[in-house]
């Protein structure tokens, strides 16, 4: 899921606890998917971040020493990155609006004996 386009919320939001946690049949379940999936998104958000942020790094080649230069553009793609919702925001609403698939491998094993 493209995390620019999410409808999650920037603040924080109370959830209810128990409309969430009702379709995994536990709470802790619930909470680690939803970590797991935010942990996916912040290293999707921390890469792209670092490709775009390649592209204004300059080198100088008399020194060898590599200096990075903020200019206007970066300072504007930091902040946009700033706005976005938090990682754990963005797993929650995908949560909620069953945008997730996840499995657990030990309830499979259970129902098949």
């Amino acid at each position: 899921m493209d995390f620019r386009k999410t409808t999650a919320e920037a603040n924080t939001v109370t959830r209810d606890m128990n409309a969430m946690w009702s379709e995994v049949g536990n709470v802790y379940e619930m909470v680690a998917i939803i970590a797991k999936r935010a942990n996916q998104i912040n290293t999707e958000m921390k890469h792209e971040l670092e490709q775009k942020l390649q592209e204004f790094a300059m080198t100088t080649q008399d020194t060898g020493v590599e200096d990075v230069f903020e200019n206007k553009e970066q300072i504007e793609l930091s902040r946009y990155y700033e706005k976005l919702p938090k990682p754990h925001m963005i797993a929650t609403q995908e949560f909620i609006d069953h945008k997730i698939i996840y499995r657990n491998p030990l309830k499979e094993k259970d129902e098949e004996l």
